[in-house]
């Protein structure tokens, strides 16, 4: 009779804290709290009869049984995901499944979808909506790409596009402006020392990503790094300042790629000229074996094919 074996939660939740030596990190790689981690974690240590990680005010450090399983544990969750995807693709072949951030999501991806349904009306599509996206480049960006495709045939991530052993190409370079709702900035020449006079709304995507704030990059560019634009309202998605943006809450510095819709039927403008060009993009992440699969090639052609339009 095989050994009885810890829940599954707790053993992912002590290899990514073991993996990352943090347990704020796996909270955020597993869309759970610290809290949660610390949880599972002392289940583990129950069940093995021995504690895993020593816990410091700011940090945490293996044990040497831990450090003796992680390189086991990590491996074997890479057999679970390829386990788990063969038995996804078995007798799915007209179906694919898509990963994507939340503001890729709504504000790129969904309106155009229909037109794909459309085309090929035989293909199952189903998108995964993450939060995670990838900054990090060598073994750790893979394990973070093996994330993104444990559930999914191909991946759209916020990245530098460093991906060791997949199919990596750049789908929608992304740059930075402001945009504001018509009624908000009607009738004025505004310049960059004018925005004091307005609200200022903050994507933090760009913070979140490499640190470095969209207002900051763009001011900078403008020659008005003096303003220093720390007051206003911050979003941690794309698709909620533009939205505000759009109800005429403050004028956003933001990615106007993801805003199309809203600049399309002028619920916003871009009032500046300027746009600053970012060093990251998001890209198409897949698997050799599932570009193999015909519906993931007719979707990724025609990815392609709308973000040549869109550009």
């Amino acid at each position: 009779m095989p050994s009885r074996l810890p829940p599954l939660n707790a053993l992912r939740a002590f290899e990514a804290a073991a993996r990352l030596l943090s347990l704020k990190k796996a909270a955020a790689e597993l869309s759970v709290t610290p809290a949660a981690i610390s949880h599972q974690i002392k289940l583990l240590e129950e069940h093995a009869g021995r504690p895993l990680l020593v816990r410091k005010p700011r940090a945490i450090e293996l044990t040497d049984a831990a450090r003796a399983a992680l390189p086991r544990l990590g491996a074997g969750f890479e057999q679970l995901a390829d386990a788990a995807r063969l038995l996804r693709e078995a007798g799915s072949e007209s179906t694919l499944t898509v990963s994507v951030a939340p503001s890729f999501a709504t504000c790129w991806l969904m309106p155009r979808l229909h037109r794909f349904l459309s085309a090929e009306p035989a293909i199952d599509v189903r998108v995964t909506a993450r939060t995670r996206q990838s900054t990090s480049v060598g073994a750790q960006s893979q394990r973070e790409a093996d994330t993104w495709l444990a559930d999914a045939d191909v991946a759209v991530l916020l990245s530098n596009g460093q991906f060791p052993g997949y199919r990596v190409e750049r789908l929608v370079p992304l740059s930075v402006t402001p945009l504001a709702s018509p009624r908000l900035v009607a009738g004025r020449r505004l310049a960059p020392a004018g925005l004091r006079e307005f609200t200022l709304i903050h994507d933090d995507i760009g913070k979140l990503f490499d640190g470095r704030d969209f207002w900051g990059l763009w001011l900078e560019a403008a020659g008005a790094a003096q303003l220093h634009p720390q007051h206003g309202v911050h979003f941690s998605h794309t698709v909620l300042a533009l939205e505000a943006a759009a109800e005429g809450a403050g004028i956003v510095a933001t990615l106007p790629e993801l805003a199309r819709p809203q600049l399309d039927d002028g619920r916003l403008v871009a009032p500046f000229g300027l746009r600053v060009h970012l060093p990251y993009a998001y890209y198409l992440v897949a698997r050799e074996e599932a570009v193999a699969r015909a519906p993931v090639r007719s979707f990724l052609d025609w990815l392609r094919a709308q973000a040549a339009d869109a550009g």
